[in-house]
């Protein structure tokens, strides 16, 4: 199966989240944080550097239980404005 490139802003928000990740570790290791959300640290390392700029969500949400963030917290700093969509009216 071959993957669609990512666009600009996939990329971008993988940036992000491993900016937000990192700075969410502090002092903590890579390896301590990994094992406590139960993935590798090749994984965590991966995302944080954002060679994985799109993880899969139980894997964003073991990340943020292992960081004490909330994922409402990692939506808001990872995906920035959100555009609304027209809804229309009948």
């Amino acid at each position: 199966m071959v993957r669609n490139p990512l666009t600009p802003e996939e990329r971008e928000r993988g940036e992000r989240l491993g900016q937000l990740l990192r700075e969410a570790r502090g002092g903590r290791s890579m390896v301590e944080v990994a094992a406590t959300a139960g993935i590798s640290a090749e994984t965590l390392r991966k995302i944080e550097t954002g060679r994985a700029p799109t993880p899969a969500f139980f894997t964003v949400a073991a990340l943020a239980r292992a960081l004490g963030l909330s994922m409402d917290d990692i939506e808001h700093r990872t995906l920035g404005p959100v555009r609304k969509l027209p809804v229309a009216v009948p």
